[in-house]
């Protein structure tokens, strides 16, 4: 295993300050697996440039997915889970497809002290049909089967970073590799400029890859097909 030390991740490149998209190819470069952190650095809440880890804060998306109206929300709840020895912040989310609640997730988030970067702990999935919980495909727990922490939101990006966001064999195997510092972005709550661009993609289904959007102050404002509606504090 790769062990590479978290500063090298999250320091600012200085080689080309004036590159805001990552160049094309060095697809063989590696995605950073492992991270050395002491459960010292971690804390259940906290915000850096693009995620906010804070209770109450809220984000409301809308769109389509297979063709089927899709509306998300994202919760920072008052919760805390303790996961692999660390005390984590729980972040819901709430998918309904064609207006049926379709799924709930349970995500396990820590921030760092030291880097101001967030760190995912896991999740705990229900997937509904027909109104009942009918499975929970994608969970996964740090400490748990193998699985270990990913990075999730460097606290400074570095553009061309490559970084796995779940390290769950078998389970979930996100990764993701930030292409741009200077996107714009227009959607329902508004025009978005300065955004963080990645691109996602998994070892377990090969060739499928997602894009997010995250704006400065705001967090996630697209998810594929989905598209922020509102966001703030309730």
């Amino acid at each position: 295993m790769r062990t590479i030390l978290v500063l090298a991740m999250v320091m600012i490149s200085t080689a080309a300050p004036a590159a805001t998209t990552a160049p094309s190819g060095r697809a063989d470069r590696p995605f950073t697996d492992t991270f050395d952190m002491s459960a010292t650095d971690f804390l259940s809440s906290g915000a850096n440039r693009f995620f906010i880890l804070e209770p109450g804060y809220v984000l409301e998306f809308a769109g389509t997915e297979d063709g089927k109206p899709l509306k998300l929300v994202i919760t920072v709840l008052a919760d805390t889970k303790v996961v692999d020895g660390v005390t984590t912040r729980v972040v819901e989310e709430r998918e309904w497809s064609k207006g049926k609640l379709s799924e709930v997730s349970r995500n396990y988030y820590a921030f760092d002290r030291r880097t101001s970067s967030v760190w995912y702990f896991g999740e705990d999935v229900d997937e509904y049909k027909d109104g009942k919980v009918a499975s929970h495909g994608g969970s996964w727990l740090s400490g748990v089967n193998g699985a270990r922490y990913g990075l999730f939101m460097p606290g400074l990006p570095l553009l061309g970073s490559r970084f796995y966001q779940e390290v769950a064999p078998g389970a979930a195997m996100d990764r993701a590799r930030i292409v741009s510092l200077s996107d714009t972005l227009t959607a329902p709550a508004g025009t978005f400029t300065g955004c963080l661009r990645m691109e996602e993609t998994t070892p377990l289904e090969p060739g499928t890859k997602s894009e997010k959007v995250y704006a400065p102050g705001v967090g996630l404002i697209k998810d594929g097909d989905l598209l922020l509606v509102k966001s703030g504090k309730r």
